[in-house]
C-alpha cells in the first residue's frame, strides 16, 4: 500500500534496488528528547491550569496554550529527530506537508486538552481518548516523514510500524492518566513527581518517533548514482528549533506559574472578603443576640435601654413627654408548672403578638425583659394616651388562647410612669413603673396604676427596713420573741405556748411580724429569720423548764418558703440538741396553703420532721385551699382554726356551724383542735360545748415577753380548775351561770 509516496505493508523488491543504511546524530537525538520532556512538563502544567481555572474564557485560553505547547513540542521533537537522520543521499523536506504535520499535532493536542477538561472520566473513556490522540500523533509523524524528498523510495516494516502506533497510544494514555492524577496536589513531592512523569512521557514520545524511524527502509534503484548529501548544518537548525520551542514552552510555563500565583492571590482575596462577610454576619448576629429576645424577637432589656436613652435625650431637649408601661402576666408560673415550659414559651409568643398589635406605630418600642415581663415606651402628649394604650393591651390579653388543647384567658398587671414627672433618667422611670406595677399586683392583679409619690415613699421605707432587718439578723439584739399561752380545755391549764417574733426597732418601736415578714420573704431573709426564731424559742423553753414548767410544748411558725428547704429538718435537730429539750415538746406550725403548695416534696420533708419526734400543726385552717384526700395523708398532730371564723361568734350561726364541722372533721382524722382569736366568754363556752381541745386569744392573754410568760402561766393555771371542758358541760346542762367566770383573762 502506497500513501503520500510511502510504502506500507508492501514487500521489498527482490532485485534491482540498493538498500541504504542510515545513522543519527546523537546530539540532535538528545536535544529532541529534551524538547519532548519539556513539552510533556508544559502539557502537565497546562492541564493543571485548565483544571484549576474557574473562568470559562480563561479555561479556553489555557486549553489553547496547552495544546500549542504539546503540539509544538511533539512536532519539534519529530523535526529535530528527522534532522538527526544521516543518510548517504541528499534529503530535503516539502514545507506544505511539514506544516500539515504541525496542524495534525495541534488538532491532536487540542483533543487531549479537551479531554482533560472533564471533571470525571472512566478508564474506558480515557482509553478511547488515548487511542484517538495516539493515532493523531502517529499520523503527524508519518505525514512529516512523507514530507521527506530524496532519490530513494521509502518502505516501512509492518511490525515496527504497528509498534510505533501502539507506543503513541500508550504514551497518550499515560499522559492523560498522569495529568489527571497530578492535577490536584502541591508541595515539593508533587513537583518532583511531575518532573519524573515528564521524563517518562518524553521517553515515550521519542520512542514512538525512533520506532517509526527504525521501521523505515530507504531503497535506491540499481544503477542510480546517489547525490552526495549537502552539508546544510542540520545541528544548527535543530538547535535553533529547539531553542525557539523551549522558549515558547518556558514562556507558557512562566505565564501559567504567574497566573497560578495571581489566582491564589485572588482566592486569598475572596477568602478574606468571605471572612469579612462572615464577620459582618457574625457581628449582626451578635447584635441580634445582644439586643433582641430569641423567643419573641422583641427587644431585650439591653436593646430597650439603648433606645430608651436616645429617646429620653431627644425629649429632654424638646421638652416632650414619654410613658413607660411595665407589664407582668398574671399567674404565668402556673402555666409553666402545669403545662410545661414549652407551652409557656408558646404562650409568651402569642402574648407578645397581642402586645405588638396593640401599639400605635413603629415609634412605640416594645421589649421583653425576661420571664413574663414586658415593657413599652411610647411618646405621649398627656397621661390619658398611656392609659388608653394600657387598657387596649389589657383588653387584647383577654382574648381566648388555644394552648395544649385548652382554651384559656390571661390577664395582666400594668404599672405606668411618665417622663418628666416620675423621673428624668432611664433607671428612675423603670423603677417607678415597676413600683406602680407592684401596686397593681398587690391590688388584686388585672389592673393598671400610675406611679405616685407615696409609692416611692413606701418603697424607700421598705428598702430601709430591709437593710435594717439584715443588720438586726446579724447583731441579734433587736429581734425578740413574745409568747401567747394556749389553754388545754380538758386539763384546765396552760400546756402550750406559741412563739411570735417581734422587732424592737430603734425608731419605729415594737413592730409586729406583719410589718417585716413580707420583706424577709421577698428578699431571701426568711430562712435565717425562721432559724433564729426556732433556736431562740427552744432556748427559752429550756429556761422555762428550769423555772418549773417541764411539760410545756412550744409551737413555732414556719414560713411557706422555708418549708421548701431540705435543710429545715437538720436545723430543727440542731436547735433541739443545742437547747437540750425533747423533740416531743416542739410543735411546728405551717399554713394550709404552704402544705398544699407542693404536696409531694412537702410530704417527704414533713415525714422527716415527724421522724425526729417533732409534732406538726396546720395553722390558719379554713383560709386556704386543701384537699381532704391529701390532709389525711399528712403526718399532722394538731389543727388550728383561724381567728376569722371566731370573731363573729355567737352572732354568726354560719361561722359557728363551720367551726363545729371543722372540729368534728379534725377529731375524725384523730387531730387535736386549737382555736385562736378567742376574745369573749361566750366564744369560749360555745367552743367547750362543741368539743374544742385548746384555745388561745386575748381572753386568756396577749403575747408577752419571755420574762413575763411564767407569771402569766401560773396565774392562768391557778384561776382555771382542772377538767374545764367537762365541768362546763355539766354546768351548762344544769343551766348554771357559774360558767361565765370559769376563765379569767390576764390583761
Amino acid at each position: 500500500m502506497e500513501w503520500l509516496g510511502l510504502h506500507f505493508f508492501t514487500p521489498l523488491p527482490e532485485s534491482g534496488y540498493l538498500l541504504l543504511n542510515c545513522t543519527h546524530n546523537p546530539f540532535l537525538v538528545l536535544l529532541a528528547y529534551l524538547v519532548a520532556c519539556a513539552a510533556s512538563f508544559g502539557t502537565l502544567d497546562m492541564a493543571e491550569r485548565v483544571g484549576h481555572v474557574d473562568n470559562l474564557t480563561a479555561k479556553r485560553h489555557w486549553r489553547w496554550i496547552g495544546a500549542g505547547c504539546l503540539a509544538g513540542g511533539i512536532w519539534s521533537t519529530h523535526f529535530i529527530s528527522m534532522l538527526a537522520l544521516q543518510a548517504p543521499i541528499t534529503i530535503h523536506y516539502e514545507w506544505f506537508l511539514t506544516l500539515a504535520s504541525l496542524a495534525i499535532a495541534l488538532i491532536a493536542s487540542l483533543f487531549a486538552l479537551q479531554t482533560l477538561s472533564h471533571a470525571r472520566m472512566r478508564f474506558h473513556q480515557y482509553l478511547t481518548a488515548a487511542t484517538c490522540m495516539g493515532l493523531g500523533i502517529a499520523l503527524m509523524h508519518y505525514v512529516g516523514m512523507a514530507a521527506m524528498r530524496s532519490e530513494a523510495q521509502v518502505y516501512f516494516s509492518s511490525g515496527l510500524f504497528g509498534l510505533s502506533v501502539a507506543i503513541a497510544i500508550g504514551a497518550s494514555l499515560a499522559a492523560l492518566l498522569l495529568s489527571r492524577y497530578l492535577r490536584n496536589g502541591s508541595g515539593m513531592f508533587h513537583q518532583l513527581l511531575k518532573y519524573a512523569a515528564s521524563l517518562v512521557l518524553g521517553a515515550g514520545i521519542i520512542s514512538m518517533h525512533f520506532t517509526g524511524m527504525a521501521a523505515m527502509q530507504l531503497l535506491l534503484p540499481t544503477g542510480a548514482v546517489p547525490a552526495l548529501p549537502i552539508d546544510n548544518n542540520p545541528t544548527q537548525l535543530g538547535l535553533s528549533v529547539a531553542v525557539i520551542t523551549l522558549l515558547v514552552i518556558g514562556s507558557s510555563i512562566s505565564a501559567a506559574l504567574a497566573d497560578k500565583k495571581l489566582q491564589h492571590k485572588e482566592r486569598d482575596l475572596r477568602r478574606v472578603n468571605a471572612l469579612l462577610t462572615e464577620l459582618d454576619q457574625a457581628r449582626a448576629s451578635l447584635q441580634q443576640v445582644a439586643h433582641y429576645d430569641a423567643l419573641t424577637s422583641l427587644l431585650n432589656r439591653r436593646g430597650f435601654n439603648q433606645i430608651f436613652a436616645e429617646n429620653l435625650a431627644q425629649k429632654a431637649q424638646a421638652e416632650g413627654m414619654l410613658a413607660v408601661i411595665f407589664l407582668d402576666i398574671d399567674h404565668f408560673k402556673r402555666i409553666n408548672d402545669s403545662l410545661g415550659h414549652d407551652a409557656g414559651d408558646e404562650l409568651l409568643t402569642v402574648l407578645a403578638g397581642h402586645i405588638k398589635s396593640s401599639i400605635r406605630s413603629h415609634n412605640d418600642v416594645v421589649a421583653r425583659f425576661g420571664g413574663d415581663e414586658f415593657c413599652i415606651l411610647i411618646n405621649i402628649h398627656h397621661r390619658d394616651e398611656a392609659r388608653h394604650m394600657a387598657q387596649r393591651i389589657m383588653q387584647k390579653m383577654k382574648e381566648p388562647i388555644e394552648l395544649a388543647g385548652r382554651r384559656m384567658v390571661m390577664t395582666t398587671s400594668i404599672g405606668i410612669s411618665v417622663f418628666p414627672e416620675d423621673g428624668t433618667t432611664c433607671e428612675e422611670l423603670l423603677k417607678t413603673a415597676d413600683l406602680a406595677l407592684y401596686q397593681s399586683k398587690d391590688g388584686g392583679r388585672n389592673s393598671l396604676n400610675f406611679f405616685s409619690s407615696n409609692l416611692k415613699t413606701r418603697a424607700f421605707l421598705e428598702l430601709q427596713l430591709e437593710e435594717e432587718l439584715r443588720s438586726a439578723l446579724r447583731n441579734q439584739k433587736e429581734l425578740v420573741l413574745h409568747y401567747q399561752p394556749i389553754l388545754d380545755l380538758h386539763k384546765g391549764k396552760v400546756t402550750r405556748l406559741e412563739a411570735l417574733v417581734r422587732w424592737q426597732h430603734p425608731q419605729h418601736g415594737l413592730l409586729a411580724p406583719e410589718r417585716f415578714i413580707g420583706i424577709a420573704e421577698n428578699n431571701g431573709l426568711i430562712a435565717e429569720l425562721d432559724n433564729w426564731v426556732l433556736r431562740q424559742a427552744c432556748a427559752d423553753l429550756g429556761w422555762l423548764t428550769d423555772q418549773g414548767h417541764p411539760e410545756l410544748v412550744m409551737a413555732v411558725n414556719c414560713s411557706a418558703l422555708n418549708l421548701a428547704r431540705d435543710e429545715l429538718a437538720d436545723e430543727i435537730e440542731y436547735a433541739l440538741r443545742s437547747s437540750g429539750i425533747a423533740a416531743s415538746r416542739l410543735e411546728l406550725e405551717v399554713t394550709e396553703n404552704a402544705l398544699m403548695g407542693n404536696i409531694s416534696s412537702t410530704l417527704i420533708l414533713l415525714r422527716q420532721i415527724r421522724a425526729l419526734g417533732v409534732a406538726l400543726s396546720i395553722d390558719d385552717f379554713g383560709t386556704g385551699y386543701s384537699s381532704l384526700s391529701y390532709l389525711k395523708r399528712l403526718p399532722l398532730n394538731t389543727l388550728k382554726i383561724d381567728r376569722s371564723f371566731i370573731q363573729d361568734i355567737p352572732k354568726s350561726t354560719t361561722d359557728m356551724e363551720i367551726v363545729q364541722a371543722i372540729i368534728g372533721m379534725a377529731h375524725t382524722l384523730h387531730l387535736q383542735v386549737i382555736t385562736e382569736g378567742v376574745e369573749t366568754q361566750q366564744q369560749l363556752e360555745l367552743l367547750i360545748k362543741h368539743g374544742c381541745d385548746y384555745v388561745q386569744g386575748y381572753l386568756l392573754s396577749a403575747a408577752v415577753p419571755a420574762s413575763e410568760i411564767s407569771a402569766v402561766i401560773t396565774a392562768l393555771d391557778q384561776r382555771n380548775p382542772p377538767g374545764l371542758a367537762g365541768s362546763k358541760d355539766t354546768t351548762s346542762a344544769k343551766g348554771s351561770s357559774t360558767g361565765s367566770s370559769v376563765v379569767r383573762p390576764i390583761r
